[in-house]
This record gives C-alpha cells, structure tokens and sequence, in this order.
C-alpha cells in the first residue's frame, strides 16, 4: 500500500469532504431536520435559562452526539440500499439497529436536558 504522505493541501480536502457531508445530512435527511429543531430550542432554552459552563460542554455533547449517531445511521442506510436494493433480512436488522443507536442517543439527550432544564423551569415558574 502506497503512502502518500501527510500534506495541509490533503487535510484541508479531507475536511471539505466532512463539511460536504454534514451539508447533505442537513438538506437530505429529514430526521436530522427534527434533531437541528430539538437542538435549537435547546440552545435557546440555554440561553434563557443561563446555564452554566458545565451544563453546556453536556448540551453540546448531547446534540453533537446525537447528530453524529444520525450521520452514521443515514450512512448505513445509504449503504444497504446501494448493497442490497432488495429486501434482505440482514440488511434490515443492521438498519434497525442503526435507527436504534439514533433512538438510544436522542433517549440520553432529553435525560440530559430534562436534568438541565427542569431544575430551572421550576425555580422560574415557582412550581
């Protein structure tokens, strides 16, 4: 196998390919559509509330990781189809358990937010 080398002029192409991918997730695939809605509710939501330093490093990792897991799973998707266009039960069991490493993230991400953000809502609201 040839190594080509390290070279700023491949890493910069490389990252114009991740930025290219986060690009078509965002314009292509609906349910990272509703994860960008969730996320900016929760952003704003942060700003209002004021949370602390700590309580964002957990929202943005919350959001990151669930926008990642969907990256992923759509990729997978993606992939089956162009592998195996027509019904295939292995195909089928590696989509859903992508589809539920998406379900498994966004679970953790509203556990997150509900711990941030109920402590605050009820102090605001003096419930």
């Amino acid at each position: 196998m040839k190594n080509d080398g390290f070279t700023l002029k491949k890493r910069l192409k490389s990252f114009k390919f991740a930025f290219n991918g986060i690009y078509m997730l965002i314009k292509h695939e609906h349910n990272a559509w509703i994860h960008c809605f969730a996320a900016i509710c929760v952003i704003a939501a942060g700003l209002h509330y004021g949370i602390s330093s700590h309580e964002w490093v957990a929202v943005i990792f919350a959001i990151g990781s669930v926008l990642a897991a969907e990256a992923v799973n759509s990729s997978i998707e993606a992939l089956a189809d162009l592998v195996s266009p027509q019904y295939n039960e292995a195909i089928k069991k590696t989509k859903d358990m992508a589809a539920g490493a998406v379900l498994i993230m966004a679970i953790a991400a509203a556990a997150v937010g509900l711990i941030i953000f109920v402590p605050k809502m009820i102090d605001a609201y003096n419930i």
